[in-house]
């Protein structure tokens, strides 16, 4: 598809963009976040069994409640190029803000916002007040429609991780961006990263991410989260959320710190998938971002001839660090 900008006002292109992709996204099975085993048995397709019979698991990140929680997200419209405040609230079936959560992977609550096109990608952590309203700032250098995803567990007894999403939107002259190709390699300030492994719809596949700078590998990666690297997998159309974690952690004697960092994920369909991988080096935290297509290796996917980015860089200006 061409693409080219757009002269009309941005609330025309964000109508078209969001039709768009509600229609794309009705050609896919939902996908499932995985989460920690309870005394239910999983089905490899993503499935919980009760007594034999399968009963489908909600999509991560598509809805904006689910097991009587909501993503109340107060700030819905931004301008982009303009630094602004975002403030959201998770609230029970009660209404009331939640203001218990459990710290998992250092934080209580990770906020990722992504743009429509997956060309945009920020890895967010704001700060709860005592009333339960969250706040970050964030700069959204380009306009269109975006997806915000809270990533939490309720602290009370019996509680799994939850995946919340709410729209949001960027006003402003809006440029429209293809998915960027499949490539199995990305190159981020200085740094080469490549990816191995198959993203399997269906089936638990490993993916291997090696980290290299000037030629010479990485072996000396920093925790970040609690792991090595940290990996964000929403599917293009919908931009239904995956949230895996690496195999290993710091510290556990045997998970070394690079180059390699490895994760175990399951697509939830066929299709296109936008992966974000978290890792920090040198005291800096920085995301490599990749294209794949569920079914087929990373060495089959298609290289391309040059190492130009497309579109926004992937960045980590805000939330991290906090």
């Amino acid at each position: 598809m061409k693409t080219g900008l757009k002269t009309a006002t941005f609330a025309a292109a964000l109508a078209a963009t969001f039709g768009t992709a509600y229609g794309v996204g009705q050609a896919f099975d939902p996908v499932v976040q995985d989460r920690p085993q309870t005394h239910e048995a999983r089905h490899p397709s993503g499935e919980r069994e009760h007594g034999g019979a399968h009963a489908a698991v909600a999509a991560g990140g598509l809805q904006i409640s689910e097991d009587g929680y909501t993503l109340d997200l107060e700030t819905p419209a931004v301008t982009a190029g303009q630094r602004a405040e975002l403030r959201f609230t998770v609230r029970d079936a009660d209404g009331r803000p939640v203001t218990e959560y459990r710290r998992e992977h250092d934080k209580e609550l990770h906020l990722i916002v992504a743009s429509r096109d997956l060309v945009t990608y920020r890895h967010l952590h704001p700060v709860r007040a005592a009333d339960g309203t969250w706040s970050t700032r964030t700069d959204l250098s380009r306009a269109g429609g975006y997806r915000v995803f809270a990533d939490f567990t309720p602290d009370r007894q019996g509680a799994e991780n939850l995946t919340l999403g709410a729209d949001l939107a960027a006003s402003g002259p809006y440029t429209p961006q293809d998915l960027p190709r499949p490539a199995a390699t990305a190159h981020v300030d200085g740094y080469d990263v490549e990816l191995t492994g198959t993203l399997r719809p269906g089936r638990a596949g490993e993916l291997r991410l090696t980290v290299s700078r000037d030629g010479r590998p990485v072996t000396d990666l920093q925790p970040y989260l609690g792991a090595y690297g940290h990996l964000v997998a929403l599917r293009a159309g919908d931009l239904a959320y995956l949230h895996v974690h690496p195999e290993g952690a710091p510290g556990d004697g045997s998970t070394e710190p690079g180059p390699h960092v490895s994760f175990t994920a399951t697509a939830p369909s066929g299709g296109s998938y936008r992966l974000f991988l978290d890792f920090k080096h040198d005291g800096v935290v920085r995301t490599a971002a990749f294209t794949v297509e569920a079914g087929e290796t990373a060495a089959e996917q298609p290289r391309p001839s040059t190492s130009a980015g497309h579109g926004d860089t992937p960045e980590h200006s805000d939330g991290h660090g906090h």
